[in-house]
């Protein structure tokens, strides 16, 4: 699939999100539950708006990130900004955090969500992860939750990371890749694409690009095979991603056994 449709599927998709999500009273307690075995803490998750929790991501990269006070943090997909506003805590006054995400609505929604609940260190913009709205050598950590999965340019995402990073940056990232290759039937479909698999890189190549940008003292933690069963269930804001999705039990085998969640930490330096 050619990338400006790839970026056009995951950008409509995402969209349908943000506005069922900006719409609702609160988050499913679905969404709660799924963030709970994704690795996040109940503490976590009451300490943020609850707009902001979407049950999208695929692991805790703040978890990780060992984030200190006066950090400037830049969250790639920042969506509804859960991450960004569980690092701001974290960073403090002194330090800030920007969330850059593609799609529109995700950024209104993530805005209001900062407005709202007065979060004065957070800053959303509007951009892709490929071609990030940020200056050379001025942010201290990256983070990211399962976003870069969705790119149909990986390698050029790390090199953003690289190029924004400090001399002693570092990237905290939470990830989807696969074991093996998946079948053209799940890579061509557009619920799987905007779901985080059919996007997702080979484990080894994944972790070239990140060679590839330049960054060092690279540490990569498997974790189990994620359990995709959750993406689909209606009434969590996934399902809105696989709302068209007819999938039979032999793809969703075949998912559970080439899918792994994964975290990634490493360093810039030069």
């Amino acid at each position: 699939m050619e990338s400006e449709k790839v970026k056009k599927v995951v950008r409509d998709r995402y969209g349908k999100v943000a506005k069922r999500g900006s719409s609702c009273c609160g988050p499913d307690t679905s969404a709660k539950d799924i963030s709970k075995v994704i690795g996040y803490s109940s503490e976590e998750l009451d300490s943020i708006p609850d707009a902001s929790n979407m049950g999208l991501g695929c692991g805790n990269p703040t978890a990780i990130a060992s984030l200190k006070k006066g950090e400037v943090v830049l969250d790639l997909g920042a969506g509804g900004g859960l991450d960004c506003f569980l690092a701001a805590q974290k960073v403090g006054s002194s330090g800030k955090v920007i969330g850059v995400d593609m799609t529109a609505d995700m950024i209104d929604l993530a805005r209001d969500n900062a407005k709202k609940n007065n979060f004065d260190n957070v800053e959303f913009r509007l951009g892709e992860i490929e071609n990030l709205p940020v200056a050379d050598s001025t942010v201290d950590i990256v983070i990211s939750n399962c976003v870069i999965n969705l790119s149909p340019e990986k390698q050029r995402v790390f090199n953003e990371a690289f190029r924004i990073l400090k001399p002693g940056g570092r990237i905290a990232i939470s990830d989807l890749v696969l074991l093996r290759s998946l079948p053209e039937s799940i890579v061509k479909n557009e619920a799987y694409l905007a779901g985080c698999i059919a996007g997702a890189e080979l484990r080894h190549k994944y972790i070239e690009y990140i060679k590839n940008a330049g960054f060092t003292e690279i540490e990569v933690t498997d974790k189990s095979g994620y359990p995709i069963e959750i993406l689909t269930v209606e009434e969590t804001l996934e399902g809105t991603l696989f709302e068209d999705l007819k999938n039979s039990e032999e793809e969703m085998k075949i998912i559970n056994k080439s899918i792994q969640s994964i975290t990634v930490t490493a360093k810039k330096i030069v």
